[in-house]
């Protein structure tokens, strides 16, 4: 471990999500913490202010390898990068440390076959999404937001829009935007009607 001084990255994939238990006990100078998918390295803003900030002779502890990265090639080319400036870095539920000036092909391989397994799982959880959603919209499931109106409260809109009602009192009324209201005005029959 460096001299240095002792730098912690922590990650969750949702701000409801705990972070207590990611390095717990260890004593730090520094945390910083990113409360999203680990998906892209670029797109956690946390890990690049860690990175922005960590120097030659610091050590960057993480809880687990898939903490700080959730493919093989962000993985390797953050280690590359952080041990080629004299960073080391420590994943403490792997047991795994990796400097400049330690080279350990076992500890490459186990790093290597961890950073696999967690893309691996990763790309599996993506399938399954996909399947499942297929599977729903087969079966008549609707995505996305709960409709803001029944089509008796559309037609009633209809109606009294072409009675000459106003769409602010509509849409007060009814308890929807403006947009909304322009949305179910926007059929045919409705082309014409200056609103």
């Amino acid at each position: 471990m460096g001299t240095g001084k002792q730098i912690g990255y922590i990650r969750v994939s949702s701000a409801d999500q705990n972070t207590e238990r990611q390095l717990d006990g260890v004593t730090l100078d520094r945390i910083f913490e990113d409360r999203l998918s680990g998906a892209k390295a670029d797109n956690r803003p946390q890990l690049q202010a860690c990175l922005d900030y960590i120097r030659d002779g610091d050590t960057l502890h993480v809880h687990s390898i898939d903490r700080l990265a959730r493919n093989l090639f962000d993985l390797e080319r953050l280690v590359e990068t952080l041990t080629t400036e004299g960073i080391a870095i420590r994943f403490h539920k792997e047991g795994l440390t990796f400097s400049a000036d330690v080279a350990d092909p076992f500890q490459t391989l186990m790093r290597q076959v961890i950073g696999a397994v967690a893309q691996f799982e990763r790309e599996m959880i993506r399938a399954r999404q996909r399947e499942g959603i297929a599977a729903a919209k087969a079966a008549g499931k609707r995505f996305g937001r709960p409709r803001a109106l029944t089509s008796g409260q559309i037609d009633e809109i209809r109606a009294r829009r072409a009675a000459g009602e106003s769409p602010s009192a509509l849409a007060r009324e009814y308890g929807i935007g403006r947009t909304t209201l322009y949305s179910v005005l926007s059929s045919e029959q409705f082309q014409g009607l200056s609103i």
